[in-house]
């Protein structure tokens, strides 16, 4: 009972203080999903080059974008003519952090870690983007659409509201909700189970072999940059070093095995590759330099304990409490939601034939729209509409199968064949 009793009071203490925070980055992400489209994007990042590398990390460190939501992004801005040195910057820098992951972190580890993780993640894209474009100089082809009917024009005819408001709290939040959850739940079950100061004793309590270990553990496994945050700041709180809570905070949210799949089939071998290893490199670096050169007090003096006292005192306990409720609210909204299956939208009064298909490799709202964009697309295609929840897209044309698998493959999805 003791036991439970700790669960469910970590659980909220940790919901208590980082909703405000995470509620505010929502917003914002809202307001950069209203301003910025990818049309947009496209235009700045083509050239090969440090300028476009570091556009793209620029643009990419913001946007609250998880590795599963990236990859789409990133395989469309590279098919509509973005150099693969700025894609290969975009797609390290943008799933490690984002708006709403910063100020979470700024609420559960300090300003030094909010302040430390944008700017890694910043470097290791820039970094990851100047050695694709020296050392992947074989240029694959790039087909350009014949006319862009872009996400930036689809949004364009949405109201206002909608491209701010219900992307940041209903769209958005559905693409993280579980893995905010499950990342909530897993650092309230460390917190409950794991003795205090336990990671700085035997094999862990040497930095660099608990870097190793986390990044063995991060790699294949998938947690968005969001519901890493909790997970960090608990095991800090049980004794791990800063860098291999930076590695944890790095590795976790920019890779897993799907990203790896999809990339490598997308747009090639090697540029995978020097993607993974740039990240795991840049990790391990950073690791080492904030636990061997940066002053020693200068991270772990924020622990979570003091930044939990620090926040009490900054804001009211109204406002903690108001967040945590509304921020549960949204997740249960957002959990009920995909449980409601979709209603399939009325085709066009055409006379042209409509089939539905199978597709393997979508996990997010964002891999809705990159085909739902694609196949719309193409000619001879009057509509599209994509399930998420059953994995299959149904099209209204005069468009072959194999038209559809070469379409589906090209932007990292797998054909299942028709329905």
């Amino acid at each position: 009972m003791q036991y439970v009793e700790k669960f469910f009071q970590t659980l909220w203490e940790l919901t208590l203080e980082m909703s405000p925070y995470l509620l505010l980055g929502f917003l914002i992400a809202g307001l950069l999903n209203g301003v910025f489209s990818k049309a947009w994007l496209e235009r700045q990042l083509g050239q090969r080059g440090w300028a476009s590398s570091i556009k793209a990390a620029l643009f990419g460190v913001p946007l609250p974008l998880c590795s599963c939501g990236v990859i789409p992004t990133g395989v469309s801005l590279y098919k509509k003519g973005a150099s693969k040195g700025a894609t290969t910057s975009f797609l390290i820098s943008t799933p490690q952090t984002g708006i709403d992951s910063i100020l979470v972190t700024y609420a559960l580890m300090g300003w030094a870690y909010a302040i430390v993780r944008p700017i890694i993640a910043f470097i290791t894209g820039v970094f990851g983007g100047f050695f694709v474009d020296n050392f992947d100089k074989v240029d694959d082809d790039i087909k350009d659409a014949e006319s862009c009917s872009d996400c930036a024009v689809e949004s364009s005819k949405q109201h206002w509201f909608d491209r701010i408001f219900k992307y940041a709290f209903v769209t958005f939040l559905q693409d993280i909700s579980r893995w905010l959850i499950i990342g909530l739940v897993l650092a309230s079950i460390i917190s409950m189970l794991v003795p205090e100061q336990f990671f700085e004793q035997g094999i862990l309590s040497e930095p660099i072999l608990a870097m190793l270990i986390v990044l063995l553990a991060s790699v294949p496994l998938y947690v968005c940059a969001t519901a890493s945050v909790p997970i960090a700041a608990v095991l800090l709180m049980k004794g791990i070093s800063p860098g291999a809570a930076i590695v944890f905070l790095m590795a976790g949210p920019a890779t897993n095995i799907a990203t790896f799949t999809v990339i490598w089939n997308a747009i090639g071998k090697r540029m995978t590759l020097i993607y993974l290893a740039s990240i795991i490199g840049g990790a391990l670096f950073f690791g080492i330099i904030i636990d061997y050169v940066l002053p020693a007090s200068w991270l772990k003096y924020f622990s979570v304990t003091e930044v939990v006292s620090q926040n009490h005192h900054l804001l009211p306990h109204w406002l903690g409490f108001g967040s945590a409720v509304i921020l549960t609210l949204l997740i249960l909204n957002a959990e009920i939601r995909k449980l409601i299956p979709k209603k399939s939208k009325p085709m066009k009064d055409t006379n042209s034939p409509q089939n539905t298909y199978n597709i393997k490799g979508m996990t997010c709202n964002h891999c809705v729209a990159n085909v739902n964009k694609h196949l719309s697309e193409a000619n001879q295609v009057d509509d599209v509409d994509v399930d998420l929840s059953s994995g299959s897209v149904t099209i209204q044309g005069n468009i072959s199968d194999d038209q559809v698998k070469a379409i589906v493959e090209d932007i990292g999805y797998e054909y299942a064949g028709k329905v």
